[in-house]
């Protein structure tokens, strides 16, 4: 099952100094059974795609805590994607939310999609705000829109050592 795990830069940079990614308690997203019956149209590659852009949002989560104790860490939404097969379902939780038993080495890595660096304004605002946004209040749900708007990039794993060297 291709998965979707949320993550920041400084998460990359352990990936490669372990050579494994370890999910945020196992957390990570999926297109799941429940996903697909959540929406009445869209073939596999959009409800992929609305997967990982809850994996996206998560990495907020993630991020907002960094900056909180690092104000200069940089203002990346990251997401992983991963080929693997030992995943619980999680429909308690939201309808993509999946459970990865342990470490996925590199050898399962997909791919990384990251923010380019003019998202980073609109991502900041973001992270300081997700909570709320989370919580239905509409500016802060505009203000994550704006982080929104800003597609991630895509880098094959191979290429997250010279990526992260840019940052």
């Amino acid at each position: 099952m291709r998965i979707y795990v949320p993550a920041t830069v400084a998460g990359l940079r352990r990936l490669l100094d372990t050579e494994q990614l370890q999910p945020l308690s196992g957390t990570a997203f999926a297109l799941t059974p429940r996903l697909r019956e959540a929406y009445a149209a869209g073939d596999d590659e959009e409800l992929e795609y609305v997967a990982m852009s809850e994996a996206a949002r998560a990495s907020l989560r993630l991020l907002a805590t960094e900056l909180a104790e690092d104000s200069s860490a940089p203002p990346r939404r990251a997401v992983v994607s991963a080929d693997v097969d030992d995943v619980t379902l999680r429909p308690d939780l939201d309808d993509a939310v999946v459970r990865v038993a342990g470490p996925i080495p590199m050898s399962r890595l997909a791919a990384v999609h990251l923010d380019l660096e003019e998202a980073g304004g609109a991502v900041r605002a973001a992270a300081a705000v997700v909570d709320a946004a989370d919580l239905g209040d509409p500016d802060a749900e505009f203000t994550l829109g704006e982080a929104e708007d800003h597609e991630l990039a895509w880098y094959g794993v191979q290429e997250l050592p010279f990526v992260l060297e840019l940052l």
